[in-house]
């Protein structure tokens, strides 16, 4: 992080209303910067775990079998699932990966995009919410026509707690099979099974019951790595602190909690991640609890999109768990509030070395 001043003064997320071309975006489906350099080989599996080194052998069979060879034509669409090359015979054609919390599931995920040999515009890797606004972005036809020259199309965190979007995306990976897209995926346990600690396979194929028989279920047994007694997240700052951090900081922004939310019902929520580019420290005076459902969800995306950035924030009013009420945290999407309060948790401790600099 940069301490230095700049006449400029702190930027504000409020001015940024970016214009992201629709090629940009697909192009923008990568690992985030937290996962950019992982790797099968980095992945440490538990001794005492052998579903983990299972997991990492049958995904590097799974990566290999993508590789030229595996069903292209001269025309540039892929054919893999009708045409397995020999040496990728029983792998799988796509793959679920099926574990508790923080045993790597993304880890595993990103790390089977950077090794499967093709090239980066033909291989996509985004969470299900970004799918789902790449898809509002660009439209379903659209999306397919541009996702259906790609060899490898990975899902984070596909969310089962949403019917309309569930149903959405299965008839995009339908038509995706189809034009011959390999495909893999995690996912997030239902509402009424939330703590439960692990994610069900049979939920997921369940679904998506037109796409069941193209997964292979990894079930990825193990602890949660997260469970290391991290220090409690610090408590919010005051105005006067937080304007000061971000006047200091090289690459802040300085934003009302409240004109944020705001600000955030007009930028498509596919478009959150280019407001954050640049930027080395969110500040934010004022926080309060969201007041809706809709401004609830818009923030849930900015807390992804910045902590995939790792950009550390900086806030004063109330303490991030406060954000969402009882109401909300009981609902059907209290998973991605739990999440997004993580997450928020996690860039508020990172956020202490800003006030030490």
């Amino acid at each position: 992080m940069g301490t230095a001043a700049t006449h400029e003064g702190p930027l504000a997320l409020t001015s940024r209303a970016p214009r992201v071309p629709a090629d940009q975006l697909v192009a923008e489906m990568v690992p985030p910067p937290r996962f950019g350099l992982v790797s099968f080989d980095n992945y440490l599996p538990d001794p005492n775990q052998p579903s983990q080194a299972e997991a990492v052998r049958v995904l590097r069979a799974f990566a290999a079998g993508l590789g030229e060879g595996a069903g292209g034509s001269s025309d540039g669409r892929r054919r893999w699932f009708r045409k397995a090359r020999p040496a990728a015979a029983g792998a799988p054609r796509g793959v679920y990966l099926d574990g508790g919390y923080g045993v790597g599931k993304t880890h595993l995920l990103a790390s089977l995009w950077h090794a499967t040999p093709a090239p980066a515009e033909r291989k996509a890797f985004g969470t299900f919410v970004e799918l789902t606004n790449l898809v509002g972005a660009l439209g379903f036809q659209e999306t397919v026509r541009t996702l259906s020259g790609h060899r490898l199309l990975c899902i984070d965190e596909f969310e089962l707690d949403d019917p309309g979007d569930t149903v959405l995306v299965s008839s995009l990976l339908t038509r995706l099979v189809e034009a011959g897209v390999a495909l893999a995926a995690t996912s997030n346990t239902l509402p009424g099974k939330l703590g439960e600690g692990r994610f069900a396979a049979a939920d997921f194929l369940r679904e998506i019951q037109g796409l069941s028989a193209h997964f292979r279920p990894l079930r990825i047994d193990g602890e949660d790595y997260r469970h290391r007694g991290l220090p409690s997240a610090p408590p919010p700052y005051s105005d006067a602190t937080v304007t000061e951090v971000a006047q200091r900081t090289r690459g802040a922004s300085l934003d009302d909690f409240g004109a944020l939310l705001g600000h955030l019902a007009t930028v498509h929520p596919s478009r959150y991640g280019a407001m954050t580019d640049g930027l080395h420290a969110v500040c934010l005076t004022g926080v309060t609890p969201v007041p809706d459902q809709a401004t609830a969800l818009r923030l849930v995306v900015l807390a992804d999109r910045l902590y995939d950035r790792e950009v550390p924030v900086l806030a004063s009013g109330v303490p991030f768990d406060q954000l969402f009420s009882e109401e909300m945290l009981e609902g059907g999407y209290r998973k991605k509030y739990f999440r997004a309060i993580s997450r928020l948790t996690a860039l508020a401790r990172d956020a202490k070395g800003l006030l030490e600099a």
